[in-house]
């Protein structure tokens, strides 16, 4: 694949930070575009996804949305628009990314309404062509840091999958041919990424 068209995404910095109401109003007011904003309060702007990356994207979630209600799996499931705002004080948006119900329910309702102030328990980021692997690996550490439990970046550009989890080491996969287990967040859920990257 070309990937002569990746870059970082756009970052602005900020003198003052901006509260999280703030935040959350000013994402609104521009609701056409995309932010995420860093621990240091400085925002960054993330362009729209490829075609392909879109479907590829949408395609996982189904996969696991139909596994978890077909198991009866409590939780929430999330797309790539939902923000969260970690405990380091970063908004992040992941391109799934799944919630247990204890820690949904302990969310008051203006919390659900805004960048729930939680880290998901288990997240997928897909490596679309505007996002520099590096830049997405420094992220997916900090969901680790953050308390997220499982994991995956894919990388299709590069074919390989890194597998992040609490209190291992990265795991690093140099094929797409490959099926993915949810263990321990989801045991016995597998995805089969080789039946995705060629549909």
């Amino acid at each position: 694949m070309d990937t002569s068209l990746i870059t970082m995404p756009v970052t602005f910095k900020v003198g003052d930070i901006m509260s999280e109401d703030e935040f959350f109003r000013f994402c609104q007011m521009n609701d056409m575009l995309s932010f995420e904003r860093d621990k240091n309060g400085n925002i960054i702007f993330m362009s729209p996804t490829g075609s392909f990356t879109g479907k590829f994207n949408l395609r996982i979630a189904n996969k696991l949305l139909n596994w978890l209600d077909s198991n009866e799996i409590a939780g929430e499931l999330f797309d790539s628009s939902t923000g969260f705002t970690l405990p380091n004080g970063a908004v992040r948006s992941p391109d799934v990314s799944w919630v247990t119900k204890e820690k949904w329910d302990a969310l008051s309702h203006n919390e659900r309404e805004k960048f729930a102030p939680v880290c998901p328990d288990f997240i997928i980021e897909i490596r679309s062509q505007s996002d520099g692997l590096k830049y997405l690996q420094d992220k997916m550490q900090e969901y680790i840091d953050n308390g997220c439990q499982l994991a995956w970046l894919i990388d299709r550009f590069k074919e390989q999958v890194f597998i992040y989890s609490q209190g291992t080491e990265v795991r690093t996969i140099k094929s797409l041919d490959i099926q993915l287990s949810g263990d321990p967040v989801f045991p016995g859920f597998v995805l089969d990424l080789a039946a995705i990257d060629k549909s």
